[in-house]
């Protein structure tokens, strides 16, 4: 007996519906990124002037190269503590990720908050050709839903 699904096709979104909402809407274009030579005190100077738990590093060609981020900064503190180093010469290439997972500036955006919860990532880099061109957080993804408060999604 074979089984016959009647769901109906879907229909193309609607612009400015729920399933047209896309990472590359709610990303930030203007980021502040670090570089794989820059000195991790620098980094943590950056962090708390912005208010910012972490950022991208990116070489000369705006390639992205890896993340930087509160904890990492914190591990740096506790092993120069740890071994009585200073911190002065101690750079982000040392201590930055660098398995980081991008997203696609076309994915819709409620399939990222999956991919958030999925993942247990603060913050997702979008790329283009290679280079880095935004950024998604959690908290962008919240204010898309926000945003379509009141519409079903």
């Amino acid at each position: 007996m074979a089984i016959k699904s009647y769901i109906a096709r879907r229909s193309k979104p609607v612009k400015g519906s729920a399933e047209n909402i896309r990472v590359s809407d709610y990303m930030t274009r203007n980021l502040i990124t670090f570089r794989p030579d820059q000195p991790v005190l620098e980094v943590m100077n950056t962090l708390i002037k912005h208010k910012i738990s972490g950022g991208p590093v990116v070489n000369e060609k705006g390639e992205l190269v890896g993340i930087i981020s509160e904890g990492d900064c914190m591990k740096q503190i506790s092993e120069s503590r740890y071994y009585n180093q200073p911190m002065d010469n101690i750079t982000v290439e040392k201590h930055m990720a660098t398995d980081v997972e991008t997203i696609d500036g076309d994915l819709n955006v409620f399939d990222a908050a999956q991919r958030f919860i999925n993942s247990k990532r603060r913050r997702f880099p979008i790329l283009e050709d290679g280079k880095l061109v935004g950024q998604i957080s959690q908290k962008d993804v919240l204010k898309a839903a926000l945003q379509l408060k009141g519409r079903s999604w």
